[in-house]
């Protein structure tokens, strides 16, 4: 008796498709990085080869991965295989960096943390009187003044609380140390959520986005205007936006801009591609495109000024300058923010409501990436894993694993593993590499023109022509730029400025991109090798997509018109 295979669902309404991209590709590096390198590369002036990316290689890639799942209804593996069998491998190295970026788990165990600490009667990085606080710890405030001329070796009581209560951060990375159960605690809290909001596939995460995509929103607009009508909030809104054109001649301030818009549009490992898929065939990816586009890149200006006008408050309440408080990743969500917020009135809220915001930026993030991966595996296996009850299985077993995979994270040592795994096996490179490859099979193997008309046919709505010269030439070569760019001027590891990784953990770190690049090309010879024929006739066949793929409107007319003659010539 043959295994019933069940369906793959399709989202319930577009609402639900709108709200799980815009919960996946808006998360914290809108917050905590964006507004950092916009002020760091020029101010106002940085927008300028921002938006230049992201009209070149954002949305194109953007358009190109959800319109890919939309036209095949599969998922980031399998997708490629029908539409060129050759660089399957593109699909398998995304999901690697997927699998490599469950690591972000660990901030929402931070960020869960630091929640329940948001509900004391006094807020713990707010004071020196702790057991964890040393005798260099110092607090400034309203009610605090500070020399910062005779104790230049003094230490935050928010820094203390981080590297001390959190982290408590150990020597190196070779000492491992001991596990930090509470934080192992926060992590299979956080690891169960995700577990749920997904176990149904889009039937539960359609419900779930709802609220994870949406209330985020009302938590930044909270804090924008609260960090608007603090005193010194002017200044940081200034520092944030003041131009500097002559930054414009920096390469660093374009390479910069093009990794955020890579960063942050989600894009090149198969995430898109998965989500495009439950729609349905005659969605309008290509307006959605453009909607969700604008909401990613606003809502990055807008949460600048949402975290600057906090910063420019704590600046004029420590009477610094504000590029000595401000911070990027962690230490702006952990550090920075936490710190200014002790020194505004009724601090416990603001903090709740910060570490809220957080937990749903970070959470709708994470576990559409699970849902990523999941889907992916399952369209490669559906006879195994698309039967009743198998799925919710195989999601509980990945879960389990990738908890068990991060408790080293949760060691003295942890957050060296975390910043390991972050820097190289997440990192630019392998997102640019995959990106030169993935616009170069579109534009040239399956054809832009073939896309543009398939996303007419899909949407009515054929595509403006740059998007087909971004595909052919601009983004792949703007990413093969950034690529080499990259690689030359990739620094060695540190942490905090001052800790120098050993040499193996480099080596280790190297192999981790590796692992992910060589898919592809490795992928390729494979099949190569394998396929039987001359070596024309396999190239033919590995580049050549499914044969069962949609036809578009004119395909299909012109099938019809072919079996309209053949049906007359047998009449006759």
């Amino acid at each position: 008796m043959a295994r019933k295979i069940e369906e793959r669902g399709h989202w319930k309404n577009k609402r639900e498709f709108l709200l799980a991209v815009a919960g996946n590709v808006v998360g914290m590096g809108n917050v905590w990085r964006f507004p950092y390198l916009c002020y760091r590369n020029g101010g106002g002036v940085f927008l300028v080869p921002y938006l230049m990316f992201v009209m070149t290689c954002g949305i194109p890639l953007f358009l190109l991965e959800t319109a890919m799942g939309q036209y095949t209804q599969e998922g980031g593996i399998t997708c490629w295989r029908r539409v060129c069998p050759l660089v399957e491998g593109l699909g398998y190295a995304g999901q690697m960096i997927q699998l490599y970026g469950m690591c972000y788990m660990m901030i929402l165990a931070w960020a869960l943390f630091y929640l329940t600490f948001s509900f004391s009667s006094e807020l713990p990085w707010a004071s020196c009187d702790n057991p964890w606080n040393t005798d260099d710890c110092h607090v400034i405030g309203k009610n605090h003044t500070f020399n910062w001329t005779q104790q230049t070796n003094s230490t935050s009581a928010a820094t203390e609380f981080w590297e001390r209560r959190v982290l408590s951060v150990s020597s190196g990375i070779e000492e491992i140390g001991k596990v930090h159960w509470e934080i192992l605690l926060c992590l299979g809290a956080v690891w169960i959520i995700s577990y749920f909001c997904i176990w149904k596939g889009v039937k539960s995460t359609g419900k779930v986005v709802y609220f994870t995509a949406t209330f985020p929103y009302l938590m930044l607009m909270v804090l924008l205007v609260r960090g608007l009508t603090l005193p010194g909030a002017l200044q940081g809104v200034v520092f944030y936006l003041y131009p500097d054109p002559e930054r414009l001649l920096d390469p660093q301030v374009w390479m910069e801009a093009g990794a955020q818009v890579f960063f942050s549009y989600s894009t090149c490992v198969g995430m898109l591609t998965v989500l495009g898929s439950y729609n349905t065939y005659n969605n309008n990816c290509y307006r959605d495109c453009f909607m969700l586009s604008l909401l990613n890149s606003s809502t990055s200006v807008i949460a600048g000024f949402a975290v600057f006008s906090v910063l420019g408050f704590m600046a004029h309440e420590h009477g610094k300058p504000i590029e000595e408080v401000a911070e990027s990743g962690p230490g702006l969500a952990f550090i920075a923010y936490p710190q200014a917020v002790a020194m505004i009135p009724l601090p416990q809220l603001w903090a709740i409501c910060f570490f809220i915001m957080v937990i749903l930026l970070c959470v709708d993030t994470q576990f559409t990436a699970v849902e990523g991966i999941v889907t992916s595996v399952t369209d490669v296996f559906p006879q195994v894993l698309r039967g009743p009850r198998r799925r919710e299985i195989f999601l509980l077993l990945f879960c389990f694993f990738c908890f068990l995979c991060q408790i080293i994270m949760v060691t003295e040592s942890g957050v060296y593993w975390f910043q390991l795994i972050d820097y190289y096996a997440c990192s630019g490179a392998c997102l640019l590499f995959l990106a030169i490859f993935q616009s170069l099979t579109i534009g040239w193997i399956f054809g832009a023109e073939q896309l543009c008309k398939v996303i007419e046919d899909m949407t009515g709505s054929y595509p403006n022509v740059i998007f087909k010269l971004c595909w052919k030439f601009i983004t792949p070569f703007a990413s093969l730029v950034m690529f080499i760019y990259y690689l030359v001027e990739l620094q060695p590891l540190t942490y905090n400025r001052w800790y120098v990784y050993p040499s193996w953990s480099y080596g280790l770190g190297r192999l981790l991109s590796l692992s992910s690049i060589l898919m592809v090309p490795g992928w390729a010879l494979v099949r190569l090798v394998t396929t039987k024929g001359s070596l024309k006739q396999r190239l033919i066949h590995l580049c050549s997509p499914d044969q069962n793929l949609p036809l578009n409107r004119k395909q299909r007319s012109k099938t019809q018109e072919v079996t309209s003659a053949t049906e007359m010539e047998n009449f006759m």
